[in-house]
């Protein structure tokens, strides 16, 4: 039982997501992007997105942070940047005393969906599901983020 938030990092948007966990019930507090503009420098990109999870963190006060962890199967020219986005994003869970855990992409689809195989259409629809969502969470940054913290949950789906 408890607080728990999701990260999905990124340096032009990064999603989040915070759950609350009643017994076997899990509900989203809240979800959505923290977005810079690539018109910014590197330094104001990486502060507004330690604010904002920082922001977060206050506001909800989770004591477990899940964040993916980084895969760059094509595209390595971008894994700097967002490795430095993850590194400040790292940085201000553990200022404020949030324990993290570390997931693999496919560690979170499996567990939301069972499978590691998954779209991120999938993703999106069975968050919807867990959490009793009306709406898909948008965009899919967000509902990765809602994902990484189901499981931290250790709910078994």
């Amino acid at each position: 039982m408890g607080v728990y938030i999701g990260i999905d990092p990124g340096l032009a948007s990064v999603g989040y997501g915070i759950v609350k966990q009643e017994g076997s019930a899990i509900c989203s507090l809240s979800y959505g992007v923290i977005e810079t503009s690539s018109a910014e420098d590197q330094v104001g990109r990486l502060i507004t997105i330690f604010n904002g999870i920082s922001e977060q963190c206050r506001r909800y006060k989770p004591t477990i942070g899940g964040v993916e962890t980084l895969y760059f199967a094509k595209n390595v020219t971008s894994a700097l940047p967002v490795a430095q986005a993850r590194g400040v994003i790292l940085l201000a869970l553990g200022l404020q005393g949030i324990e993290v855990r570390e997931f693999t992409p496919n560690q979170i689809k499996a567990t939301v969906l069972g499978s590691g195989k998954a779209d991120k259409g999938q993703v999106q629809r069975m968050v919807q599901i867990i959490l009793g969502l009306q709406d898909i969470p948008k965009p899919n940054h967000a509902a990765d983020a809602l994902a990484a913290a189901i499981a931290c949950t250790g709910a078994v789906l």
